[in-house]
């Protein structure tokens, strides 16, 4: 069965807190667009720095809803070797780095308990797809971006992902595959087609008239 995910770019604290409680009961997972202003140009909380992640973080306060829905955390940020323990710490449930921003496998790896949370590697259209090829038996999923230009909701889809996902579900027919950037209507058939197992959405969810009945609609699209 194929996975919708909402996806949250939170500015603040409260923020986040809201945009969660809006999916308690909806769907099992949201995924949180976490941008530091280097690796791409938006910036979203806890940047640059926040008194309730580092609470969080101290297992001094919980994430907001955190008994009742589950997050992944796409970190669209730089040297997210540093940053991977505290998400960890936050208790994220699958955390995603961009092998364009990585830099040490081996300590990412290291410090995602295996068989307890999941890592997966997003890669760019722009990206070979050898450049994930050598953490593939280690990782838990790809996340493939459809968008050309990352870290923006509402971006025009990148076709060279369909081919990405292809060549991919063709290698590796048990691979979790999620698709992040420019995920509606129009292209959620083509991905699951193509052999995406995750689609993860912002604005064609969040700025629908109603965003349960936009979820229910994309789930009817791709079941």
């Amino acid at each position: 069965m194929v996975e919708i995910i909402p996806a949250i770019m939170p500015k603040d604290y409260e923020d986040l807190d809201e945009k969660m409680s809006l999916f308690v009961g909806v769907v099992p997972f949201v995924q949180l667009d976490i941008m530091d202003g280097k690796f791409v140009p938006a910036r979203t909380w806890p940047y640059p720095r926040d008194a309730h992640f580092d609470a969080i973080v101290a297992e001094e306060e919980g994430m907001p809803r955190w008994e009742e829905i589950d997050f992944e955390t796409d970190l669209m940020i730089e040297n997210p070797e540093l940053a991977v323990p505290k998400w960890v710490s936050a208790g994220a449930r699958r955390i995603i780095v961009h092998v364009e921003s990585m830099v040490d496998f081996e300590k990412i790896r290291a410090s995602v308990p295996v068989g307890l949370i999941e890592l997966g590697l997003a890669i760019n259209t722009t990206t070979p797809l050898s450049a994930i090829e050598p953490y593939i038996d280690r990782i838990d999923f790809v996340q493939c971006m459809g968008i050309a230009r990352i870290g923006f909701q509402g971006e025009e889809f990148d076709e060279r992902v369909l081919e990405n996902v292809r060549a991919l579900r063709a290698k590796y027919s048990e691979l979790p595959i999620s698709i992040d950037g420019s995920v509606n209507m129009d292209t959620a058939r083509s991905l699951v087609d193509a052999g995406a197992t995750r689609l993860v959405a912002g604005s064609a969810i969040l700025e629908a008239d109603d965003f349960t009945q936009a979820i229910a609609q994309m789930k009817n699209l791709v079941q």
